[in-house]
């Protein structure tokens, strides 16, 4: 009897054991989320009106933007993006939000504009390498491709008119 009692808590044993593997294996494959930019409150994003509010009241309602316009002041810009990372692969865009107030040069809002996901594009590189023009030369024409070139006429670096 003793002996099928030892044979059930070793059965016992690997079946835990497996389990736990099992579950640190799977809590690897989380998904991580994660937040960039401004937070976004919809209640304070849809008080800002235009012909109403100005360049002050906008930084005390929303506060100050994430960026200014490239070529002037007359825009700002309050980004906020939601991603989703499943492990060791790279994050992608769940949600994002885009709110640009534009302004007249006298500091008062013209317009508010919102945008999404829709803005996001997929960028694939070609390849690992970058095209160029030029010659292509192999691994060994690398190395070796100089030997006897030192000192050769018009290659510059020998000794030329002497």
């Amino acid at each position: 009897m003793p002996k099928t009692i030892a044979s059930l808590t070793g059965r016992r044993a690997g079946l835990i054991l497996a389990g736990v593997a099992l579950a640190l294996s799977a809590g690897g494959c989380a998904q991580l989320k994660g937040r960039q930019g401004y937070i976004v409150d919809p209640v304070l994003t849809q008080a800002i009106t235009p012909g109403v509010d100005n360049r002050e009241s906008v930084e005390k309602t929303l506060g100050r933007p994430t960026f200014v316009g490239q070529f002037g002041n007359n825009e700002y810009y309050y980004l906020s993006r939601e991603t989703r990372q499943l492990a060791f692969a790279h994050p992608r865009p769940v949600s994002q939000q885009v709110l640009r107030v534009s302004f007249d040069p006298a500091g008062n809002v013209v317009g508010v504009d919102r945008t999404g996901l829709e803005q996001v594009s997929k960028i694939s590189p070609n390849g690992d390498s970058t095209p160029t023009l030029g010659r292509h030369r192999s691994f060994f024409e690398d190395i070796f491709g100089n030997i006897g070139a030192v000192g050769a006429p018009g290659v510059g670096g020998g000794a030329q008119g002497q």
